[in-house]
């Protein structure tokens, strides 16, 4: 690597000379920097990956349902007495409980801060603890003095309540399923897990994003929903940041990112031109240059062939690293969250590793010019 990586507009955004701390240093030191993990860490990683494993996530959602039938049961086929059967309320109750660990254990990962920072979060645990001291009071407590008030004028609203709350609140479990799907999909890709967001999206350096394709419809059920890869950009680098999709299967409305968008067509799977390359970087670098809070957000469908190849090669273009080894090496310990698993995250296709040492020659052997092309016929 080179020894001063701050003579370029990309060096800032190394480990051994940060720039300046911003929201995502902490986040991006930890590529480089290992702090001794301590046991209450360990737990923390434990319970994550218990209450965020898809098991988990599917039977809160059965749960749920139980629930709601269970009420809508109890409502039409009781009789007209001020009377629940012990048994709905035992298992509601115990369905409540369940929940409220759930939340307990959500606070103890993320921090009780963070966790009810979020206004869904706050409704979802209001939408559990109602319920639940309802049901207390209902086994513990004797209410035949209220056996003569009319059913239908006091105690259906609050079953309809409950009802609306419990089916608010499998909304929200839907919610916590499709960020379960997302996680499946990127598998142990780094993802960004702050202020509120979940996105398969990677700091590579400060300036430089990684992530992948930002999809609306069916697809943003399990990768990035592009508003909110929109309002993630807007709100961390507003109108400081453009967008490159690689992908030349899919593409969205630039509008989306205030038409801050480029497209270079390339394949799954394949490499784009040195040409290309060549291009790219210097456009990157002459945009980096103009402000030194600009960024670039890289994408392609998975954020990893396609989105590492050029990524790589705007790292040795910016001097950050000399060789294509160096290069690849970092892309993929950047990309690679080795907290779930070791499965590589990095450029993985020979033909992309060979092109990211194709264009380190272009820069160093070549200074920039492209060889000339030799046309060969096959005999």
């Amino acid at each position: 690597m080179n020894e001063s990586p701050q003579t370029n507009e990309f060096k800032g955004t190394t480990e051994e000379a940060p720039a300046k701390e911003s929201p995502h240093t902490s986040e991006f030191k930890g590529a480089a920097l290992v702090s001794p993990i301590s046991k209450s860490s360990k737990i923390k990683k434990i319970v994550h990956s218990i209450v965020s494993s898809f098991a988990f996530g599917i039977f809160g959602v059965f749960l749920v349902l139980l629930d709601v039938t269970l009420l809508l049961a109890d409502l039409i086929f009781t009789d007209s007495k001020l009377y629940i059967p012990l048994e709905y309320r035992s298992i509601s109750l115990a369905i409540g409980l369940f929940f409220l660990m759930d939340v307990l254990l959500r606070v103890f990962v993320e921090g009780r801060q963070q966790y009810f920072s979020d206004l869904f979060n706050i409704l979802d645990t209001a939408i559990i603890v109602i319920p639940l001291l309802v049901d207390v009071i209902y086994i513990f407590f004797d209410i035949k003095l209220l056996r003569n008030i009319p059913r239908w004028t006091h105690l259906v609203r609050l079953l309809r309540l409950i009802i609306l709350i419990r089916i608010f609140h499998l909304l929200h479990q839907k919610r916590q399923l499709e960020k379960l799907m997302r996680r499946l999909v990127s598998e142990n890709k780094r993802r960004y897990t702050r202020d509120g967001f979940d996105l398969d999206l990677t700091y590579v350096t400060e300036r430089i994003i990684a992530m992948s394709f930002p999809s609306s419809g069916r697809q943003s059920f399990y990768r990035n929903p592009i508003e909110e890869v929109v309002r993630f950009l807007d709100k961390k680098h507003r109108n400081h940041y453009r967008v490159y999709n690689l992908c030349s299967e899919r593409a969205y409305d630039p509008k989306h990112f205030h038409n801050r968008v480029s497209r270079i067509m390339i394949d799954d799977h394949n490499v784009p031109t040195l040409h290309e390359m060549v291009v790219f970087t210097k456009e990157v670098n002459e945009w980096m240059a103009q402000d030194l809070e600009n960024i670039v957000a890289i994408h392609c469908k998975g954020g990893k062939g396609r989105t590492g190849t050029m990524v790589c090669a705007l790292l040795i273009a910016s001097e950050i690293f000399l060789t294509a080894e160096e290069s690849l090496y970092y892309f993929g310990e950047r990309r690679t969250n080795k907290t779930h698993s070791n499965k590589f995250q990095g450029v993985e296709t020979p033909s992309q590793n060979r092109y990211v040492g194709y264009f380190a020659q272009v820069k160093h052997l070549y200074n920039w010019n492209l060889p000339p092309r030799r046309i060969l016929f096959i005999k």
